[in-house]
């Protein structure tokens, strides 16, 4: 397992990975009839990423194969600059194999060293237990819940569990 920095001929792979959670359909706020994104923008965000020094993307790679990222933003507004938030995926065939675990720990190791991060932040399915945890062994603390904010069908609802970490 490695981990390393993104480039932007990793468009493909992060785009099928991002393509294949999505069509899970469990777990995350855009639902499979409404992703349009298509490689190109993918490649552009990458491009967007790189040139932006509050911002980072890592990938994991298995036997020379993209297995998941962890995709690190940063709000525009000034205000808002000392804080970051992150989105991670890993294909569903390598979950629970310590990516998600190598992920975080190179994210929060890049922010520590960042002069302008001071804090990340999430917001995670309160149905997410997993995730949850994991996301506890590194510090983050829950910070509030946005209740019933997810609506996944006639009566079925969850909570955006948002969390944070100081860097």
């Amino acid at each position: 397992m490695g981990i390393r920095l993104a480039m932007v001929s990793d468009a493909v792979s992060i785009y099928t990975i991002q393509n294949a959670v999505i069509k899970e359909d469990n777990g995350l706020i855009t639902s499979p009839s409404e992703w349009r994104k298509q490689v190109d923008d993918v490649e552009e965000e990458i491009n967007q990423t790189i040139m932006n020094e509050r911002e980072v993307i890592f990938v994991a790679v298995e036997n020379e194969s993209l297995v998941g990222y962890i995709w690190c933003h940063s709000p525009k507004p000034v205000r808002l600059q000392h804080t970051a938030s992150f989105e991670m995926m890993i294909s569903k065939e390598n979950r629970g194999k310590g990516y998600g675990e190598s992920l975080i720990q190179h994210l929060l190791s890049w922010a520590k060293e960042n002069p302008f991060i001071e804090k990340i932040s999430l917001g995670v399915l309160s149905s997410n237990h997993h995730a949850i945890r994991l996301y506890e062994r590194f510090g983050f603390i829950e910070e509030g819940r946005k209740r019933n904010e997810w609506k996944r069908g006639p009566n079925e609802y969850a909570d955006d569990v948002l969390m944070y970490v100081f860097v």
